[in-house]
């Protein structure tokens, strides 16, 4: 049986598909602002709202309003996650049937210790369809949760993707276009 072709093949579970909203030049300069180095600061909506030329309660509405609309759903730090201990990383791809996907994706991204979850629509001789970022801290964890993984999803078939050299890795600046003369 072919497999079913899916509208958001590539949609992060645990994540609703929205459309996308409309946002003020403002609140495309604050996106532009947070998807770069924000700094550590006693103060860091002050220290955007001056950037801006707003006040710091007029940052924290757009904020809120960008997570009421699903447009972000935290911030936090990035961290370096190998200078963590977390040495042992795959990204694993999965084969399920069709008919299971959204059991097997929910299951697998429920997991602590995946960190991205994603269908894929498989290539011609690519069966997989769905992926996971699994982290570990040695050999041994990776190979345990691997195994509890595969249970979860009942997947068929797997297989890991290891990293080589890492060549970029870096966060995504949005609006950068139209953003990055105005300040």
């Amino acid at each position: 049986m072919a497999p079913k072709k899916r509208e958001n093949s590539h949609l992060d579970l645990g994540r609703d598909c929205l459309s996308p909203i409309e946002l003020s030049q403002t609140e495309k300069k604050l996106i532009y602002l947070l998807s770069g180095d924000v700094g550590l600061s006693p103060s860091p909506y002050a220290e955007l709202s001056s950037k801006l030329g707003l006040s710091e309660d007029q940052v924290l509405t757009m904020l809120e309003r960008f997570r009421d609309k699903g447009l972000i759903r935290r911030l936090g730090a990035i961290v370096v996650h190998q200078r963590s201990g977390f040495t042992h990383n795959a990204l694993v791809a999965w084969l399920v049937e069709d008919d299971d996907l959204d059991r097997a994706g929910e299951a697998i991204a429920a997991l602590p210790y995946v960190s991205h979850c994603y269908y894929r629509s498989p290539a011609p001789d690519w069966p997989y369809n769905l992926y996971s970022m699994i982290h570990a801290r040695n050999a041994q964890e990776l190979s345990k949760h691997l195994s509890e993984a595969s249970v979860e999803s009942k997947a068929s078939d797997w297989r890991i993707l290891t990293s080589l050299r890492e060549l970029k890795k870096s966060s995504m600046r949005y609006f950068s276009q139209s953003c990055e003369d105005l300040f």
